[in-house]
């Protein structure tokens, strides 16, 4: 199973979404691939936002050696599921997609726990205490994302 988490820059959400969804999988003994990107480029090669470090290794998980890098459309080759935090990043990362088959691995992160809700993750950014809630967020996903798929791993 390879899985890419998508946000905005690539430093708040998805760096903290692919921490949490590795630390899930090795726990499991599960031989997934979890990468994140952005939908922009404007922190691409960046560490995660310090504030995302902090939350993350306040929770258990080291994610300082991530580095930001921006979608790209072969992204839709190498992946298997491809989570965006938001709709704005779904819209960003279907307007990329070639081909239906494509667009059909794409999915809203929150839909695994309220599906069909089609709910946003806040983007953090301007908000030091939304950390903590997104953190939370993200890891009830990722939970239900271990638990959807990995029998078929």
């Amino acid at each position: 199973m390879k899985i890419l988490m998508v946000c905005l820059g690539n430093i708040c959400r998805s760096p903290l979404a692919e921490g949490i969804l590795k630390s899930k999988a090795a726990a499991r003994k599960l031989n997934w691939e979890v990468d994140s990107a952005g939908t922009s480029f404007w922190h691409a090669g960046e560490a995660p936002d310090p504030r995302s470090v902090e939350i993350a290794k306040k929770k258990g998980l080291d994610i300082s050696n991530q580095k930001a890098r921006q979608f790209l459309r072969k992204d839709f080759e190498k992946f298997d599921l491809i989570l965006v935090m938001d709709s704005s990043n779904y819209q960003d990362v279907i307007a990329l997609a070639g081909q239906e088959e494509q667009k059909q691995k794409v999915e809203l992160i929150m839909n695994f726990v309220k599906p069909g809700y089609n709910q946003n993750v806040p983007d953090p950014y301007w908000d030091n205490d939304g950390f903590e809630k997104v953190y939370e967020m993200l890891d009830r996903a990722c939970e239900k994302i271990i638990e959807k798929y990995q029998l078929s791993s």
